[in-house]
């Protein structure tokens, strides 16, 4: 009796617990996503999302984000698709052409994990030395570089492990048919197809809200990059830049940046959702 008891009283603790540890996790995202919000809405308006930094943006006077905005999406896009083409073949390549036990693919897995763990501003600094080396200044191709680098180990280890899960008797059957290596590749493709949705999730909340590296790489600009010789300025750097001003008007449009910044990733969170539920539906 004492025994049933005993864990009874455990069972609840252990309910209780996680009840707590909850409850402080969805408190910590309320408060930020509050603050963000309060503080965003009171300046936000249609010329913030519209309009470039006038010239006296940044004492308070006219002018918008748009620069920052479009930088974003431009880094942010480019090095998404740089990273998709660069870390399916390798995913592949460890899961599919090599052996199980490889001892090659556990080395890169390794190096991948460490790579994972690697700061950004790590990143940023490598890819600042290795343009002043070559005489390169910051350009808007130097952090879809840089960025890109940042993000394929996120892919590959995200995309790994969905592949890993995939169950070997579907090769070998696909194999025993007579497929090719090519023809598999695409059996495989269908089935992780959710894994590969959410590392590009992972991937472009991680691109999208670093400053560190991009920093060093793509600098800042009033102005909306032509080419990719350019600088080309982003959000986090926007948020980072004004909330530094000692004018109250100028912090207010930090936050301002925030909200955007995090309605573009809750907006991504719920297609990314929506996507990975659909190929979901699609596994045999």
């Amino acid at each position: 009796m004492n025994v049933a008891r005993s864990k009874k009283w455990k069972e609840i603790i252990a309910k209780l617990l996680m009840w707590m540890a909850m409850l402080i996790v969805f408190g910590f995202v309320f408060s930020v996503i509050w603050t963000i919000f309060s503080k965003g809405c009171r300046v936000m308006s249609w010329d913030m999302i519209t309009k470039l930094p006038g010239g006296g943006f940044y004492i308070g006077k006219e002018g918008g984000l748009l620069n920052a905005i479009v930088g974003s999406l431009y880094i942010v896009g480019a090095s998404t698709v740089l990273g998709l083409i660069i870390s399916i073949p390798v995913v592949f390549f460890m899961n599919i052409y090599l052996k199980k036990d490889s001892k090659l693919a556990y080395v890169a897995r390794l190096a991948f994990d460490v790579l994972f763990g690697v700061p950004s501003i790590v990143y940023g600094a490598f890819g600042f030395t290795v343009m002043i080396f070559f005489g390169l200044r910051t350009s808007l191709l130097g952090g879809i570089i840089v960025i890109t680098l940042l993000i394929i180990p996120i892919f590959i280890r995200t995309m790994d492990e969905a592949t890993r899960n995939f169950p070997r008797d579907i090769l070998e059957a696909s194999f025993a048919l007579g497929a090719t290596r090519w023809e598999t590749l695409k059996v495989v493709l269908r089935q992780i197809a959710p894994g590969i949705a959410t590392a590009t999730l992972l991937s472009i909340g991680r691109a999208i809200g670093d400053a560190a590296s991009v920093m060093f790489t793509a600098g800042y600009t009033d102005s909306i990059p032509t080419s990719l010789s350019q600088p080309a300025a982003t959000l986090p750097l926007a948020v980072f830049f004004q909330l530094s001003s000692p004018i109250a008007e100028v912090v207010d449009r930090a936050y301002a940046a925030a909200l955007i910044l995090t309605v573009i990733v809750l907006l991504l969170s719920i297609t990314g959702r929506f996507i990975t539920n659909k190929f979901s539906k699609n596994k045999v």
